[in-house]
């Protein structure tokens, strides 16, 4: 059994700091290939993860495609390099590419009301076009995020129970006005593909991609089948590594439920954004967020997040699900696809991994330029409240020793954003935009983390 202890984030930014290359440089493919297995060793060997697969290829180039740690920690077997993950929401990217595949067929509308498909759904009295689903801006309550989820996803229910219940729940926002990540939206994005296209939603992926493109080891999860080499997964707890929780895969469906491979979702990137999978229009629809209806731009576009790295477009999507996380990064300009998936779910991710194999491939990018912020801060405290991913968020704003401070609610600490240009400051990569009046004052609060866009209003008195 593998020993398992922690490791600061401090300890793996500095392990990067001392092998990347410099920026601009080339190095030597071999340098290089052993500088991104030792991040991954450190990664495995020093935090609570049972193993990892991970694929890095630059311009066709493949500089590590290989598993890390444990497949099976009763059975103490080593991970494959082919190895099963669940993938979670790296499913979505799936599921818009076949949207945007009917929709060249003339089989699917993106402004048309969602039921144009499926008649019997209840909007509400609002228009919800196929195209407000695909990036979060629709309003529909994700029921991953209802409290009745833990108990429906141990049952075996037809899918239009599931239906029932988020519908039934007033929208959390008005069609277009803002963005809340949530699973409801893919789930209905499945049934549009399966009435649109007649076929079943796992037999479409597997027919239209997953066979074409020589992806054998990908399939929609299947928790009764015998899959050669498939990873378990585990979830982090206060006392070492559980088995992962159940879950019927009835239920995350087309906003979750997909199974692969490290080289299986390297090859999809390569085939994705090389122009194979959808025509350019669909992909320039799948990788270009379109602004909230007010004129506000948004980083989430068709089942992928797109934004400015330090002067680098990155497109990217992370999963989670229960006993598995996986993040994937695409830089186009530079060649670059980075795939990493972990079969142990909990606070420590891939996420710092994954950006660590992007900076030692093509080095850091440009460190965000702070502005002079000309206004009052004083202006800007108070409190903002509003809908957010699972729950209603309380955000403080305050001034502490002369600068900006944002403590969300539950927060151990406040965040100290930089103030950027005009309305907008930034905080790692959230920024926070204030909407400001004649006097000075703020009235609203928007949050942009990426997967999501959240407006907070003031809180009187």
């Amino acid at each position: 059994m593998k020993r398992i202890r922690a490791v600061s984030i401090p300890t793996l930014i500095a392990l990067v700091t001392m092998i990347a290359p410099v920026h601009g440089q080339s190095p030597d493919h071999s340098r290089l290939a052993l500088t991104l297995d030792s991040l991954v060793r450190a990664h495995v060997e020093d935090t609570l993860v049972a193993g990892v697969a991970v694929g890095v290829v630059q311009d066709g180039d493949t500089l590590l495609l290989q598993g890390y740690g444990v497949a099976d920690l009763e059975w103490d077997v080593p991970m494959a390099t082919d190895a099963v993950f669940e993938i979670g929401s790296v499913t979505k990217q799936f599921t818009a590419a076949a949207v945007m595949r009917l929709v060249e067929e003339g089989k699917i509308d993106l402004d048309a009301d969602v039921t144009t498909y499926l008649p019997d759904y209840d909007t509400q009295g609002r228009h919800i076009p196929i195209r407000r689903l695909l990036d979060h801006t629709s309003g529909i309550k994700g029921y991953t995020e209802m409290p009745a989820f833990g108990e429906i996803v141990m049952r075996d229910l037809p899918r239009d129970s599931l239906v029932a219940r988020f519908e039934a729940v007033p929208l959390e926002f008005e069609p277009g006005t803002a963005e809340i990540y949530n699973n409801s939206a893919y789930f209905l994005l499945g049934l549009v593909i399966e009435e649109a296209s007649g076929e079943p939603y796992g037999e479409y992926v597997a027919t239209h991609f997953f066979e074409p493109l020589g992806m054998s080891r990908s399939y929609y999860c299947d928790q009764d089948a015998v899959v050669a080499r498939r990873a378990h997964g585990y979830d982090q707890g206060p006392e070492g590594l559980r088995q992962k929780g159940y879950l019927n895969h009835l239920w995350p469906y087309a906003a979750g439920s997909l199974c692969s491979t490290a080289g299986d979702l390297v090859r999809w990137n390569q085939a994705l954004h090389g122009g194979e999978v959808v025509s350019d229009g669909s992909y320039r629809t799948m990788t270009t967020p379109r602004p909230l209806v007010d004129g506000t731009p948004i980083r989430y576009a068709g089942g992928l997040m797109v934004f400015d790295d330090g002067g680098r477009r990155a497109i990217t999507h992370g999963g989670g699900i229960n006993g598995f996380l996986s993040d994937t990064w695409v830089y186009p300009d530079r060649g670059l696809i980075v795939v990493v998936l972990q079969n142990t779910a909990g606070r420590r991710g891939p996420g710092l991994l994954a950006r660590a194999l992007v900076e030692a491939v093509i080095g850091p990018g440009d460190a965000p330029t702070a502005g002079t912020f000309a206004g009052d801060l004083h202006g800007l405290t108070g409190t903002y409240r509003g809908p957010s991913r699972g729950r209603e968020l309380t955000v403080e704003v305050s001034v502490e020793d002369g600068a900006l401070a944002l403590t969300p609610q539950g927060a151990s600490s406040p965040a100290t954003p930089m103030y950027r240009d005009g309305t907008r400051w930034q905080a790692g990569n959230t920024f926070w935009m204030f909407e400001v009046q004649a006097d000075g004052r703020a009235t609203t609060l928007r949050m942009d983390t990426g997967g999501g866009h959240y407006v907070l209003k003031r809180v009187e008195g």
